[in-house]
């Protein structure tokens, strides 16, 4: 099984990424266009609860995994792979199915009490059995990373996205007629199908590269690995920490959410809507450049822990300044565009811009987002787990804070929802800068920042310029494309010019050519 370097594992990283981001998109915008703001609303105000019992069900593992399974590979100790691998499917495979009877059974109580919305309680039904389908497959690919082979994991991402989008656009137009909460739940199930194509194509790749055989003496591994829990929930119990937290707000939001603008005096069919256009429209454009921020955030971890046990101060620091050099690079065209193009992008894409003030008021904030996840990273592979869990735990709580008070607030509504959502990204991504500043006096150098404005300068007075040029872009789908094309030409060269992309990183290139030998 072939390994890749850093920079390799994460360009096949990207690579896929920017393909299942596109892929999604096109589910995003299937799903809108028939379900609408509404079916929208239902369907983003289920999410959260799935992914909080998601991360109850994993526990973090998967990043435990990758790095006690590359530690053992290092060894050449197939035993203890076997062993993690056999200890990690039973437990993640216990608890999956204990939490999938506790969603379906706490979904009515969910629905009505805490979400407001009885209609939700259908999407969360049929959401429910995925929970074991990708507490499975997520130690497969925790085990492909752990020994260094990215590709596995990305082709089963998209082939997940190919096969959700096959069948989104079929459960929803069968069963809109019977209401909207039936088309959010035939939406979600299309989502169970992607993930069960996904798991398939991991254990068929499992099979046919395995080096450890997993039925065999089971119960003789599931003995002997007492050692084994120890030492993958030294590393998962802290990490799941910041997920856990993460994962509990957003459960907690759009509950805050509809108590909010409740006390503020809006219907709740009004507020699910609202929040529809926020998390289902405005949210996905905005997370669109953290494919390549998590691609970094995934090869960063065994990168720096393999430096670090070397004791190799210089590289450690060297590999932090260039995923955070790389992640603000691809986010800078994206919140340009988005800042200045908000209202046109909405509309050429989910054919209404109600939503476009929120990606103004958000897009210049979450440019922090797109170095959060690398500093994460950075902290996890320096065991300084629990500080990014307190960072977390911190953001959370003043998000959820301002929240509640702004969204309460007749003035400022689901304003005040958006608002709170920047400040917990900017604090968080300061907190973690912090972390790493304390721990290992790593600061991002001043001759950096300076080229971080820069290349926002540059940006957004190109942008202006080609708005001023082309002003009927907003009813000229060419011009507009054409638009955007010139301000990414615009923007590649401004990456050279201000030495974004190295000479080092330029030479290896090449290997692109040899992905997929």
């Amino acid at each position: 099984m072939a390994k890749q370097s850093f920079l390799k594992g994460t360009l096949i990283l990207i690579a896929a990424g920017m393909i299942t981001r596109l892929l999604g998109f096109i589910n995003r915008l299937v799903v809108a266009r028939v379900m609408g703001e509404e079916g929208v609303g239902l369907y983003m105000m289920a999410l959260p609860t799935l992914f909080l019992v998601i991360t109850l069900t994993q526990l973090g593992l998967p990043v435990a995994i990758s790095k006690r399974v590359s530690e053992a590979e290092a060894k050449n100790d197939k035993a203890k792979i076997k062993r993690i691998l056999v200890v990690s499917l039973l437990l993640t495979g216990v608890l999956s199915v204990a939490f999938t009877i506790g969603m379906v059974m706490a979904a009515p109580f969910i629905a009505t009490t805490l979400l407001t919305d009885e209609r939700t309680l259908y999407p969360l039904i049929a959401i429910s059995p995925i929970i074991p389908i990708i507490a499975v497959s997520s130690v497969l690919k925790g085990y492909f990373q752990g020994r260094q082979n990215m590709k596995p994991q990305s082709f089963a991402l998209v082939i997940e996205q190919i096969v959700r989008i096959a069948f989104v656009a079929i459960f929803i137009k069968l069963l809109i007629p019977y209401g909207v909460e039936f088309a959010a739940a035939g939406a979600m199930f299309s989502v169970i199908l992607g993930e069960l194509a996904s798991l398939a194509y991991l254990i068929y790749l499992f099979k046919r590269k395995k080096i450890v055989h997993i039925r065999h003496r089971f119960l003789y591994y599931v003995k002997s690995g007492q050692d084994t829990i120890k030492e993958l929930f030294s590393i998962a119990l802290p990490s799941t920490g910041s997920r856990l937290i993460g994962n509990i707000s957003h459960f907690l939001e759009p509950i805050l959410v509809a108590q909010s603008l409740a006390i503020a005096g809006i219907s709740s069919s009004m507020a699910t809507k609202q929040y529809g256009e926020l998390t289902g429209y405005v949210l996905p454009l905005l997370f669109l450049p953290t494919f390549i921020t998590n691609s970094l955030s995934i090869a960063l971890v065994p990168s720096i822990s393999e430096a670090d046990a070397n004791q190799n101060k210089g590289l450690i620091h060297h590999r932090i300044h260039q995923s955070i050099r790389i992640s603000f690079a691809s986010g800078a065209l994206a919140t340009i565009v988005l800042t200045l193009f908000a209202s046109p992008i909405l509309q050429y894409m989910y054919g209404t811009d109600n939503a476009s003030h929120f990606l103004v008021l958000m897009a210049p904030f979450f440019i922090l987002l797109y170095i959060q996840s690398p500093l994460q990273a950075a902290l996890q592979a320096l065991d300084l787990a629990r500080p990014a869990m307190a960072n977390s735990l911190i953001g959370a709580a003043v998000k959820l804070t301002v929240m509640f008070l702004l969204a309460s607030n007749p003035d400022f509504g689901i304003n005040g929802v958006a608002i709170a959502m920047a400040v917990g990204v900017v604090l968080v991504t300061l907190l973690h800068l912090m972390s790493l500043h304390k721990k290992i006096g790593f600061m991002i150098a001043w001759g950096d920042l300076f080229k971080m404005g820069l290349l926002i300068f540059f940006l957004l007075l190109s942008g202006n310029f080609l708005k001023d040029m082309f002003t009927n872009f907003e009813t000229n789908l060419f011009i507009f494309i054409l638009m955007l094309f010139i301000l990414t030409i615009i923007y590649i060269l401004l990456l050279f010019a201000l030495r974004f992309i190295t000479r080092e990183e330029l030479s290896q290139l090449p290997i692109i050519n040899k992905w997929f030998d």
